[in-house]
């Protein structure tokens, strides 16, 4: 039936920076499509409100708490939880931006951004990747951004980090592909989230993006679910390697 092709029934997700923002709405909505969830986050109580919301669904919940910006501790700990529980769907949410002109970025805080938003991907991909593979089945979603394709305003730094992450979708897509592995992206538009505050706070900058937007308007964080659901379960068997974007028609105008 067609509602069983967007069933995720008995299949248990991890979602990255699912705290607040666009990873605490995925959560919950992996967790209404019926997927057991693991939420990480870098403190226990910032996770309580989307493990709260993600039970009202009866669903079974774990939370991690481990700091991204840890490697080692990211490395070590993911490779405990898979080796302890399938994680059949793997959600790279969490990421961050730094902005100033290109001239001025401090080399520290090149490596920060990139480091979060690339290097930890790649690590989490990895780790749960291989007993996806060893399995032979897995879904692996990455939360790339309009800028995996254009270059953005004073964001070199996030923008390097997301080409690279789409890159890296398509690399992992053609090696796991024939163990039944289906790594995907979704390209979120300009959502009101923490991360676009200062764009918002600047009239000028905030009406010349939605006049952009044939949409009209800027995307919510809900917006991305069902690209994200559909992605994570049996209805996207066949689609691999592919960066979906969400983004209100902006690349298209």
């Amino acid at each position: 039936m067609t509602q069983d092709l967007f069933s995720l029934e008995g299949r248990r997700a991890l979602v990255t920076g699912a705290a607040k923002g666009i990873g605490a709405q995925l959560a919950a909505g992996l967790a209404a499509a019926g997927a057991d969830m693991v939420l990480w986050g870098r403190s226990a109580q910032s996770l309580t409100a989307t493990a709260e919301q993600c039970r009202t669904f009866g669903r079974d919940v774990t939370t991690v708490v481990c700091d991204l910006a840890d490697h080692g501790q990211v490395k070590q700990r993911a490779h405990e939880m898979a080796s302890e529980v399938e994680v059949d769907i793997l959600v790279n949410n969490a990421g961050t931006i730094s902005r100033g002109p290109a001239v001025d970025v401090d080399f520290d805080e090149w490596r920060h951004v990139l480091a979060l938003n690339l290097d930890i991907p790649f690590l989490l991909c990895q780790q749960f990747g291989r007993a996806m593979v060893d399995r032979r089945g897995g879904s692996i979603i990455n939360v790339a951004s309009l800028l995996s394709f254009q270059g953005g305003v004073l964001v070199p730094a996030y923008t390097a980090s997301k080409h690279a992450l789409a890159g890296l979708t398509k690399a992992l897509a053609n090696e796991w592909a024939p163990a039944g592995v289906t790594v995907n992206a979704v390209a979120p538009g300009y959502l009101e989230t923490d991360n676009t505050a200062a764009l918002r706070a600047d009239q000028a900058r905030d009406r010349s993006i939605r006049e952009r937007i044939p949409a009209g308007r800027w995307g919510t964080p809900s917006d991305v679910v069902g690209a994200v659901v559909f992605l994570a379960g049996p209805a996207a068997r066949y689609v691999n390697g592919h960066v979906l974007v969400v983004d209100g028609g902006w690349m298209g105008r």
